[in-house]
């Protein structure tokens, strides 16, 4: 069809499905057409092709078919959803044939590969995006124009805490995310978002930080583990009655349906059969886990903000706390995120702004529907219908953003290990072009 993009699916995970197999096959069906599948695992051809049999005969690959997928579908972009360590490889490999790239975050796992990225972008006809969808929550993008807008001035520290609750927080302890050498850890995997966010809404690049982190939930010291023993998975365990993180979420009849947007609204083992030789449900407490569930950093900026973080894998609730403070005021959030998982009542989210001299200003921003807040609907229309016009700032993310959001999280691992301050540009070498 005259005028449709052509796309190639590189690791036909949840996410994929959710986040763009099923908007391109539905609402982008006009303008966008899936290629080709790549995977390691060939159950997950199944499942996709059972879940959309319109997909049936689009042709499957396995990794090391990259190059024979894009000389036998011709596809204009790939589409990497794959698990975070093998984000790189794809990337480069497309950029190399020329073609774009539509990136899960975190773009990479280190701040050397993100360089590696930068270097393959600047040599190729292609480009890169980075899907960093909470830049597209309405509270986000309203935050983003009242900094535009003056309200706060120039922009001296901001404080952000954020809290990921027992259920979402256990999952990356359950899955592959676990693992540093697959993730990077959750310093990289998850709070490059925060970074990411930072940076955007300031229009500031981080320089130096300092951190400390810490495993004090999850792993085989994790004070609430009823059995010492490793290798147990949610599904078969005999103690699952026993631990509090199963119970909270699920009853000795049923598991309780638990809406989530991060993985796709299952429940604690519920995920184990759609994988060859990998299960989704593993022990919370095994001693193989390699990654942190705590984190505080204080970060330094390019401009002069300064950032106090933090971010914590084990609480009862899911959301933030915001501040950002400049020489003309202070703008202030709070967010529950997922209502139905928090275990009290809570308000609409809105925007306090506090000028330096006057009175308080409640902003009231209209919400939508769809994941994160209504946030996936908005970046999946820049994505396949190209960016809104009428937006009068930049929003879309590309590599060298993608690449300080990983290496702010990399500093942080770094800082955490080495007890020192780590400069980013120690981790991640950006030449003068390419920012």
């Amino acid at each position: 069809m005259e005028g449709v993009k052509k796309y190639a699916i590189c690791g036909v995970s949840k996410r994929a499905l959710n986040m763009f197999v099923g908007p391109i096959l539905s609402t982008f069906s006009t303008t966008s057409k899936i290629v080709g599948l790549l995977d390691s695992d060939t159950k997950r051809f199944e499942i996709c092709k059972d879940t959309y049999p319109s997909l049936s005969e689009v042709p499957e690959y396995l990794p090391n078919d990259f190059a024979q997928m894009v000389t036998d579908t011709n596809p204009d972009t790939v589409i990497i959803a794959s698990r975070d360590d093998t984000h790189v490889t794809y990337i480069i490999k497309a950029l190399e044939m020329g073609l774009d790239v539509i990136v899960e975050k975190p773009m990479a796992t280190t701040g050397e590969d993100c360089q590696r990225i930068i270097d393959a972008e600047a040599k190729s006809e292609g480009k890169v995006t980075v899907t960093f969808n909470y830049r597209y929550t309405p509270i986000h993008t309203k935050i983003k124009e009242l900094v535009l807008e003056g309200k706060v001035g120039r922009i001296t520290s901001i404080d952000l805490n954020w809290y990921i609750d027992t259920y979402h927080g256990s999952s990356y302890f359950q899955r592959w995310n676990r693992m540093r050498e697959f993730s990077g850890g959750l310093s990289i995997h998850k709070c490059s978002h925060h970074f990411d966010l930072v940076s955007w809404w300031t229009d500031q690049k981080p320089v130096e930080l300092f951190a400390y982190g810490a495993l004090n939930y999850y792993g085989a010291e994790g004070e609430l583990n009823p059995k010492k023993e490793d290798g147990r998975f949610c599904g078969t365990c005999d103690v699952k009655l026993d631990c509090d993180y199963y119970r909270r979420w699920n009853s000795r009849s049923e598991t309780v349906h638990v809406v989530d947007d991060h993985i796709n609204n299952k429940n604690v083992g519920e995920m184990h059969n759609e994988y060859t030789n990998y299960r989704s449900d593993q022990c919370i407490y095994d001693s193989e886990i390699t990654i942190e569930d705590t984190y505080t950093a204080t970060i330094k900026y390019d401009k002069g903000a300064l950032l106090s973080y933090s971010v914590n894998f084990s609480l009862p609730y899911e959301g933030y706390r915001l501040a950002i403070n400049g020489t003309k005021g202070r703008i202030e959030s709070t967010e529950y995120h997922i209502k139905e998982r928090v275990p009290f009542p809570t308000e609409v989210q809105t925007i306090d702004f506090f000028p330096l001299f006057g009175s308080k200003e409640t902003i009231h921003v209209v919400h939508k529907e769809g994941g994160h807040g209504g946030a996936d609907p908005i970046m999946l229309e820049d994505l396949f219908l190209g960016v809104d016009p009428r937006r009068t700032y930049t929003i879309q993310s590309g590599a060298v953003d993608g690449a300080y959001a990983v290496a702010t999280g990399e500093a942080v691992w770094r800082s955490v290990q080495e007890k020192k301050p780590i400069c980013i540009k120690d981790v991640l070498s950006v030449s003068k072009q390419s920012v």
